[in-house]
């Protein structure tokens, strides 16, 4: 497929830079709920795409080993926690994930008593929805009796990492419960694809939207959830029976390109990279795990080529959906603009990271 180790290892270090060097020129204009400003692309704001994105570095030197990202990620913590740590909901407990692995890694003793906090307040005072499940609260908003898809990728996977590092069972099965409860509610069982989100209000699907980030969180998320936590058997192959019904949807409808399209079913939306970042990083991982079949490997191959083929010189990665609220018709999910964000770079980083497990039989 063309596609070679150095290429990918060259693009990988530009991600990093461009990632690193996300400002906010203040195109967006959201204030949070106490009237603080919200930043959602700056590098040294605390939120869920810079949480994601500090999960890409991780993974990224799990792999490389490189000192230089363990400072760099080290470094980021330390100032964000003595800076103080914002107000709790859903995307705050992002960045959490990617501590709790750096934990797990370094037993470093800065930050388990941060790590325990968060978490006995996550699963204490979150707000929920009934049958258990997190409502998707965040900094600018609060959805009442809502489930989001992305709230498994910002909640569920810090508490099953963090609870398997640790020891700390319980947090383990309330990760499984939120996959389970999503589950039950997001999973379309006619395409095997996920809706957005569901509200106990009126008992709906929102716009029945098949947003293809929100599908990627739940490609990759299960992936990792897989990886980070031990599951009952009968758990694990539940979950993995909803992920491949999911990733027989998303085969037939990947582009020639090798992308996806924001709404995935529909041709008429433009095609989004960060999706598509997320998808290729499932789908080669689902491939090395033994989940997924060569059709897997060949589909995540592709993804990859449409990802480096929208990587610019400065490392940013392009096409990418900027931050996408609850859309209650399609057009919303079509007129949603094109913004460089951490998590665009984050997914990147896990794709690539991946894939070069797979380039050349190179895993170095």
């Amino acid at each position: 497929m063309g596609l070679s180790a150095r290429h990918i290892r060259e693009k990988l270090d530009l991600l990093v830079t461009g990632m690193t060097g996300l400002r906010d020129d203040g195109r967006f204009h959201e204030p949070n709920l106490d009237g603080s400003a919200g930043d959602y692309i700056s590098f040294d704001s605390w939120e869920w795409p810079q949480g994601v994105g500090l999960y890409g570095l991780i993974r990224m030197w799990q792999f490389t080993g490189r000192d230089d990202l363990k400072v760099l990620i080290e470094n980021w913590y330390a100032a964000r926690i003595e800076a103080g740590l914002p107000k709790l909901n859903v995307n705050t407990t992002a960045p959490m994930l990617g501590l709790s692995v750096l934990w797990r890694e370094t037993r470093d003793p800065r930050w388990k008593p941060v790590l325990d906090a968060w978490a006995n307040r996550a699963v204490t005072e979150m707000g929920r929805t009934r049958e258990g499940a997190f409502a998707h609260h965040v900094s600018d908003k609060v959805n009442d009796d809502e489930l989001w898809d992305d709230t498994l990728y910002m909640v569920a996977l810090f508490l099953a990492s963090y609870g398997q590092a640790s020891g700390r069972t319980e947090l383990v099965d309330e990760a499984v419960k939120q996959f389970l409860v999503h589950t039950r509610y997001l999973a379309d069982r006619k395409t095997g694809l996920w809706f957005h989100g569901w509200t106990f209000q009126g008992h709906h699907n929102f716009a029945e939207a098949r947003w293809a980030r929100g599908n990627a969180w739940i490609t990759a998320g299960m992936l990792d959830l897989f990886d980070l936590a031990d599951l009952p058997v009968a758990v694990k192959d539940f979950l993995t029976g909803v992920l491949v019904a999911q990733v027989d949807a998303l085969l037939a409808l990947q582009t020639g390109s090798g992308a996806w399209r924001t709404l995935l079913d529909d041709p008429t939306s433009y095609e989004e990279i960060s999706a598509t970042a997320g998808f290729g990083y499932g789908l080669l991982k689902g491939h090395r795990l033994g989940i997924g079949t060569r059709e897997w490997r060949e589909a995540g191959l592709r993804a990859v080529e449409a990802l480096l083929a929208n990587i610019d010189d400065t490392g940013t990665v392009l096409n990418v959906s900027y931050g996408t609220r609850m859309g209650h018709d399609l057009q919303f999910y079509r007129d949603i603009p094109i913004q460089p964000t951490g998590y665009g770079q984050a997914l990147a980083i896990l794709c690539l990271s991946e894939a070069l497990r797979h380039v050349e039989g190179d895993a170095t």
